[in-house]
């Protein structure tokens, strides 16, 4: 029976199969499979392991961090919260709700990097066991037309067709290459450091993400603050605040002690930025666990922690601590010591209080306590005329003190906790002189006698204080590795190029061999064609070309042109037809 049309030969289908195994990706499904409630938890776990889903959550975890960079955290510095607090009283309620005082612990925060575990996990393990398999296994065979190939190039020889596959077998294992020789053809396949350093990144965000939440399981931290000369031991009693977690308390703390020697402070005292700080030091003694005799000397600066034991000590902050004597009507000494005033400004204008619990009688003869507020300034204006008591310069330039007098009650016999950097007035009655309420400004040295026969208060000079924040962590080396081996991962995964090339040489019925080469990459470069070139060339040796009627030289790789559908697969192109023979790079100069 005849045909009434005309049939035209179409070219072969891609080859599908060959091109997904270029990736180990998993394959999305863009709907539920399945029926009930089963198809849709499968449908909804691949959509969390998907690449896109990740990405999403990657991005949102980055966002989620940006308030903890932003706003105090209890972890870093409660004292600082809790200032934040006292400025900001109309926020800080609604802070509270949504938990952005403890960004990196809160509710939301967990459930964001507990999806991305899981996402992350769920990507890894069938992406790996799928790579597994590809390594296990022989490169894909070679198409049935090469030529069609994107990059290709065909000669004839007169040499032996297995003694041309068998040199291309050992020219490409040479190049580092796996190579598999059956069937009459060479098939080769380099690059799966590529899908290494994929799955590497992956494994390492996993790492990272692990060392975050191990960290936030398993560490803790405390604060303290010291005046030059004053030390501690690394108890929950002698801390002054303590943030733990599930499985580091109190009981967990790293023994060591730690003094302050000296604070050194260094301001620009000229030219534009007057005032910005320039060296911030601390010089300290410490020694861990009992062992008095194996103390040490370090330097503690921003940004360069002291390590002792499985600890960090940070400095965080520092200021100024006025060196008070307070004196009775009866001229004995009440109290004396430095006293840590709290910085409010750029140029550490401080503020701060003296507590006298135990003064003793007053001038009326009944128990009395006293109270002294004020300001601490390291360069004190001449008048306070319309800036009141404020400093120039963050610097020890002129110092001054400036105080006011309370006498009575200041409540700490009630047992009730207070905050020593406040002073609650309620049953305090501040001092008074000449009708208007009593207050001095001091220089180092200078002394203030107080009305109604209250004694005296001396200046004596001041000291400078440090905070320091003791973090255990032990989750950050994890975590720091993660990053280092993510970094290394993506530069491979972004550099190293999956190609594959095949070689075919067949012999022809009327003598001779026919020889072709092609090769395949992923993305779009020129070095599959260079690579190409240059084993065509090499193999010359082997598989001289010879003239004929038809050739007179082998054909030249063609350079890969702009990639379509087919080739983001790894699939063939379209057929092309190749306008005449040339000779491949150097193949002139070599023959």
């Amino acid at each position: 029976m005849s045909k009434t049309t005309t049939e035209t030969e179409l070219p072969p289908a891609p080859d599908d199969t060959a091109a997904e195994r270029l990736s180990t990706a998993p394959v999305e499904s863009d709907g539920p499979v399945g029926i009930g409630m089963f198809g849709w938890a499968r449908w909804m776990w691949r959509q969390l392991t998907s690449m896109r889903v990740a990405l999403i959550l990657l991005f949102l975890l980055s966002l989620a961090a940006i308030p903890g960079s932003l706003i105090p955290q209890n972890g870093q510095n409660q004292f600082k919260v809790q200032t934040w607090k006292a400025q900001h009283t109309t926020v800080a309620p609604i802070y509270e709700k949504l938990q952005l005082f403890d960004v990196y612990s809160s509710v939301w925060f967990s459930a964001i990097y507990i999806l991305l575990f899981i996402s992350l996990a769920g990507c890894i393990v069938p992406r790996t066991w799928q790579f597994v398999g590809v390594l296990r296994s022989q490169p894909p065979a070679a198409p049935r037309n090469l030529t069609r190939m994107p990059v290709h190039a065909a000669w004839r020889t007169s040499a032996d067709a297995d003694a041309v596959n068998a040199a291309a077998h050992g020219l490409l294992r040479k190049r580092g290459f796996r190579a598999n020789l059956s069937g009459g053809a060479v098939a080769a396949e380099k690059g799966y450091l590529r899908e290494v350093g994929n799955l590497l990144f992956h494994l390492s965000l996993f790492a990272l993400l692990g060392g975050f939440a191990w960290a936030s399981l398993a560490s803790g931290t405390g604060g303290k603050l010291m005046v030059e000369g004053e030390g501690y031991s690394n108890t929950i009693t002698q801390l002054d605040d303590f943030t733990g977690t599930r499985f580091y308390n109190n009981q967990d703390l790293d023994p060591f002690y730690l003094k302050l020697d000296d604070f050194t402070s260094k301001f620009q005292n000229k030219g534009d930025q007057i005032g910005a700080a320039r060296q911030f030091t601390a010089n300290v003694e410490y020694y861990a666990g009992s062992d008095e005799t194996k103390l040490k000397k370090g330097t503690i600066e921003v940004n360069h922690p002291l390590e002792i034991g499985g600890s960090k000590v940070y400095l965080i902050g520092h200021g100024y601590a006025p060196v008070v004597t307070v004196r009775n009507g009866k001229g004995d000494v009440v109290y004396s010591g430095a006293v840590p005033f709290l910085p409010q400004d750029g140029n550490l204008t401080s503020t701060g209080v003296v507590k006298v619990s135990d003064y003793g009688t007053g001038p009326d003869g009944t128990k009395t306590q006293m109270g002294f507020s004020g300001f601490f300034l390291p360069t004190a204006p001449l008048s306070f005329e319309g800036t009141g008591p404020v400093s120039l310069f963050p610097g020890d330039a002129a110092p001054e003190l400036v105080l006011n007098a309370f006498a009575g009650d200041l409540g700490t016999d009630s047992g009730l906790p207070q905050n020593v950097y406040q002073l609650n007035t309620r049953k305090l009655t501040q001092l008074t002189q000449d009708g208007q309420p009593a207050k001095a400004r001091l220089k180092p040295g200078q002394g203030w006698t107080l009305p109604d026969g209250y004694g005296s208060v001396t200046f004596e000079g001041y000291k400078q204080w440090a905070s320091f924040n003791v973090s255990h962590r032990p989750g950050n080396a994890i975590a720091l590795t993660g990053a280092v081996l993510a970094i290394l991962g993506l530069i491979g995964s972004l550099f190293i190029q999956r190609r594959r090339i095949w070689v075919r040489a067949v012999a022809l019925p009327g003598g001779g061999t026919q020889v072709e080469l092609a090769g395949l990459a992923r993305s779009e470069s020129a070095k599959i064609a260079e690579e190409l070139a240059e084993l065509a060339v090499d193999l010359q040796d082997d598989a001289p070309a010879v003239e004929d009627e038809d050739d007179t030289a082998p054909e030249a790789p063609d350079a890969p042109e702009a990639p379509d559908a087919s080739e983001e697969t790894g699939a063939p192109t379209a057929p092309k037809t190749s306008s005449g023979s040339a000779v491949p790079a150097d193949q002139n100069s070599k023959e």
